[in-house]
């Protein structure tokens, strides 16, 4: 059996599929720019042009697959029940589907297409934190308007609940609400990312309209950007509460911030000047 998955080079999706090949599976990666994305992920992999934002061209990708791995983006609302829909048509009897956020048209779309499905349910990303590396790096800073504690996840832990729910039996119809293993503030990942960097990480708090103008300058719509942002300002207090779906599925447990932030910390430190290149 082969896997598609959608997003295959996003946070998520490429772990996906990197657990995928670990187990031995099969995979089809869909992506936008195959030649690029080949770099990327491992080898074996199976690539296909194009996004699930354009279902209507996906039938070549859709071809012989009977699992497919959803990450709902922006864009997708509009057209994800016809990729179900095109999915089911073309033999898939198995999806995953990480949410964004809620139920929505396209996780609707999931639980009535008379497959079996999975719904992911992330809290945080640990890989929001990557939003702060320009600042870090240039200024050893992070600007935000807001610090509570919330149990961040490790994305390779929900590609590897993912996996485990694509091939493996007994997970059909279950919405998993996936955490870390501790409820962390701002401050506290600061001071855990500052550890890894080897640099200490100031913060500087903003107002709530300058980090919704923020986010608009990067082209988010007024609309989603307040959405953010007001999460943050009001996030639902299960964001907070540590959940066991992560080492309860997977046999071990959650992984930590401070594995994130050594995973990542080259990422935020600055370059050496030319001259002092090695």
């Amino acid at each position: 059996m082969t896997t598609l998955v959608t997003g295959a080079t996003g946070n998520t999706g490429r772990h996906v599929v990197a657990e995928l090949v670990r187990r031995g599976e099969r995979v089809r990666a869909l992506t936008r720019n195959p030649a690029a994305a080949a770099a990327g992920l491992p080898a074996g992999v199976e690539l296909a042009a194009g996004t699930h934002t354009a279902p209507e061209i996906m039938a070549e990708a859709l071809d012989g697959i009977t699992r497919l791995h959803i990450t709902v983006t922006a864009g997708l609302a509009e057209v994800g029940p016809e990729l179900v829909r095109r999915a089911v048509d073309a033999g898939v009897r198995r999806i995953t589907i990480v949410w964004g956020g809620g139920v929505g048209p396209v996780e609707q779309a999931v639980a009535d297409s008379g497959v079996e499905w999975t719904r992911l349910e992330p809290q945080e990303f640990m890989s929001n934190t990557l939003t702060w590396t320009d600042s870090i790096r240039a200024e050893g800073v992070v600007r935000e308007p807001y610090d509570h504690p919330s149990a961040v996840v490790h994305e390779a832990d929900i590609g590897a609940v993912a996996a485990v729910a694509l091939v493996e039996d007994g997970h059909a119809g279950r919405a998993y609400r996936l955490t870390g293993p501790q409820p962390l503030t701002l401050h506290e990942r600061l001071a855990i990312l500052s550890d890894a960097v080897g640099r200490d990480i100031a913060f500087d708090r903003i107002t709530h309209a300058q980090a919704v103008e923020r986010l608009m300058a990067t082209g988010v719509s007024r609309a989603d950007a307040d959405y953010v942002i007001g999460w943050y300002a009001a996030p639902p207090a299960e964001s907070a509460i540590v959940d066991d779906t992560v080492p309860r599925v997977l046999g071990r447990p959650a992984k930590t911030f401070a594995e994130w932030a050594a995973e990542h910390a080259d990422r935020f430190r600055s370059p050496a000047p030319a001259g002092n290149a090695h």
